[in-house]
């Protein structure tokens, strides 16, 4: 058996937070800015899409273009997730945000339902790719004793994007600016152009060096963390002695069998529990958020304009979550803080359908109930993504953040937007109710399995949390 040692992954692991980790965050975070930019345009103009001068949808025509983003996002996580094993995570994060730009833009356009549901699906089909490219590179790039709190931070920047997207609706939608006829199709037009900024910048990020040494390139890896480390070693001074090497074996990427095995036989907890976070959060958020603007204007009588405004609370609690309780995922640990935040955020969504159901709540009680509730949520929802990014091994590593994405937003967050579309058009409180219980009861079971088989990787190397599969019957890492 053939390979190398390389004590890359022991050099990026000890280094101190710098301006290049900063650079890094900002290029490669921006796509669930992005992902909530989206999102939150079609939830707050869900209303202004109803009207017969927009595109005179209905509720389960908004509910069903939610539902083919979310098509498009599984599909496009497996087609980009395998490609990134293969051809790297820069090409495939730089492809992707170019398909999403592409595919934003045409958006604008849609005349009908049929273009504008295309245009969904597309769009989706460039963020399920992003997950895949953008967790795997992240996860490889930032020290470990971090890496859980920056991930947590950077999927729970979605809500900076519901934000500009709430306030980009908020303002386009007035009739002093553009009104709702051009607005919402400005909308999407200046979400493409922040896209095409974004992958300018994105260019300057390297290649994964363990994806390059996994793959070959050992001295093409050398250069690049030998550049890091000067610019580094230049902010923060002299660098501590990295230690240990982690040996890359016979091949670098896995086939289908050996993927399957290694899911199924080798890590078939980690895998159970990876799914049931995926499935519980993406119904939870989707249920909630692809309705949220139906919601208010049915059930509590906000206009169509103003839906964006009851949008900021929301997105402050989702993005607070994350930013407070992401460090401790590496204090207290991934198991008890991701089964903590999961069975809490179920519980929460409980009472508060329950409250929705007996008329108790109106529109800003109604939002700032659920701002509480995912506080807690938004930082359980980042966990599954990065759970799923740092207990499979590297060869792999995109293409099971893709699978799970892939099985888990099928199953949960493709059935949720149509489900609660339906529920919605019954103009049955208790009905809806009924879908908040499905979904907190989903959370809660999901948090218990972690409790009970989540992996202890808090502040570990990722080839130790999940050894290389090319690597030597030896310790993962000789000290």
């Amino acid at each position: 058996m053939t390979g190398v040692h390389s004590d890359i992954p022991a050099r990026l692991d000890r280094l101190p937070w710098s301006r290049w980790h900063w650079r890094v965050v900002l290029a490669l975070g921006i796509a669930w800015v992005l992902d909530g930019l989206e999102v939150t345009l079609v939830g707050s103009i869900g209303g202004v899409l109803e009207r017969p001068d927009t595109l005179a949808l209905s509720a389960a025509q908004i509910g069903w273009s939610g539902s083919l983003y979310i098509g498009g996002a599984v599909i496009g996580a497996l087609l980009f997730g395998r490609l990134t094993d293969r051809l790297g995570r820069k090409k495939l994060f730089l492809i992707t945000l170019a398909v999403y730009a592409l595919a934003t833009l045409a958006t604008a356009f849609a005349p009908d339902f049929a273009f504008f549901a295309l245009c969904r699906f597309a769009t989706g089909l460039g963020i399920g790719g992003e997950y895949a490219a953008i967790n795997s590179a992240i996860d490889e790039l930032i020290p470990a004793r971090v890496r859980g709190r920056v991930n947590l931070a950077i999927n729970g920047s979605f809500w900076i994007g519901a934000a500009l997207g709430a306030g980009l609706s908020l303002v386009l939608l007035d009739p002093q600016v553009l009104g709702p006829v051009w607005g919402w199709r400005a909308g999407f037009g200046l979400g493409a152009l922040l896209a095409v900024a974004i992958l300018l910048v994105r260019r300057h990020v390297p290649e994964s060096p363990r994806w390059l040494i996994a793959h070959g390139r050992a001295e093409e890896a050398e250069r690049i963390v030998a550049a890091i480390e000067a610019e580094v070693s230049a902010q923060r001074g002299t660098l501590l002695e990295p230690l240990g090497r982690v040996h890359y074996g016979r091949r670098a990427t896995a086939g289908w069998r050996e993927v399957a095995q290694v899911l199924v036989r080798r890590y078939p907890q980690r895998s159970a529990v990876a799914l049931a976070l995926m499935i519980s959060q993406a119904f939870f958020y989707n249920a909630i958020f692809f309705t949220y603007a139906l919601v208010l204007t049915r059930f509590h009588g906000v206009a169509e304009g103003r839906v964006a405004l009851y949008i900021f609370p929301f997105a402050l609690g989702n993005v607070l979550g994350p930013l407070i309780l992401g460090p401790l995922f590496d204090h207290v640990g991934r198991r008890r803080m991701i089964a903590l935040t999961y069975v809490c955020s179920g519980l929460g969504l409980a009472l508060t359908g329950w409250a929705f159901m007996q008329g108790w709540l109106d529109a800003r009680s109604q939002a700032l109930a659920w701002s509480a509730v995912f506080f807690l949520a938004s930082a359980a929802a980042s966990s599954a993504y990065l759970t799923v990014s740092e207990v499979f091994p590297l060869e792999m590593r995109a293409i099971a953040i893709a699978i799970f994405y892939a099985v888990g937003t099928g199953a949960g967050g493709f059935v949720a937007p149509v489900l609660f579309g339906a529920l919605i058009e019954t103009g049955s409180r208790g009905a809806v109710a009924i879908g908040y219980a499905i979904g907190a009861a989903l959370v809660v079971i999901a948090g218990l399995m972690a409790l009970r088989w989540a992996v202890d990787a808090e502040r570990k190397p990722l080839e130790e949390v999940a050894p290389p599969l090319g690597m030597q019957d030896e310790d993962p890492l000789t000290r």
